[in-house]
């Protein structure tokens, strides 16, 4: 064999071996990967995003934006290497997770999280290991504080962020309105120190 086609074979091996051992059963429909959002993913991002945005409780719009728009957007954060994440099941994506950048120099320092999951993908830690992926590159990038909002009846996505570090620094009242309905909202913040 060439010296040049055993190194390709070995490279080839070695993705192999590392795809394997991260997903271990990459055809299995439960088994869940966390990648850092690409352009393969847009499609499905725009899917989910536009999925939870209908259900009408958890993001502040209703439904995701015109699908171009959407991908131009997210197109310009993955050149940007932002901290943006998906999770995969089965090949398709189930969930998202980003921080994305204040503006303001004053600010630089500061991000926001954003993040949803497809119902069926709820409840299974699926969006713990988003939240972990994204807050680790939102370290390494040295973002010092990253800020959210939730819905003050979203127990289970408090619980979450509790988990992580997050603390409530306040309330928004009648921040949200939904089909004539007001909804109060809490600020949460995480600082690394």
């Amino acid at each position: 064999m060439r010296p040049a086609r055993a190194k390709i074979r070995a490279t080839a091996e070695k993705q192999r071996i590392r795809t394997t051992m991260t997903n271990p059963h990459p055809d299995d429909a439960t088994s869940v990967t966390i990648q850092a959002t690409d352009i393969s993913c847009l499609d499905g991002l725009w899917e989910v995003v536009d999925a939870v945005a209908r259900e009408r409780r958890y993001l502040a719009f209703l439904q995701a934006p015109p699908r171009e728009a959407t991908q131009a957007f997210y197109r310009t954060l993955i050149k940007q290497d932002l901290c943006l994440f998906v999770a995969l099941r089965g090949g398709q994506v189930v969930g998202w997770c980003d921080i994305l950048p204040l503006n303001g120099e004053a600010r630089a320092h500061v991000g926001v999280l954003g993040m949803g999951l497809l119902a069926s993908a709820r409840h299974q830690g699926i969006g713990a290991k988003l939240l972990e992926a994204t807050l680790q590159k939102a370290r390494r990038k040295g973002y010092l504080r990253i800020e959210l909002t939730v819905r003050t009846d979203n127990k289970p996505a408090q619980s979450l962020y509790a988990r992580f570090g997050f603390t409530t620094e306040g309330v928004q009242r009648g921040v949200l309105r939904v089909d004539g309905n007001f909804y109060d909202a809490y600020a949460m913040a995480l600082l690394f120190s």
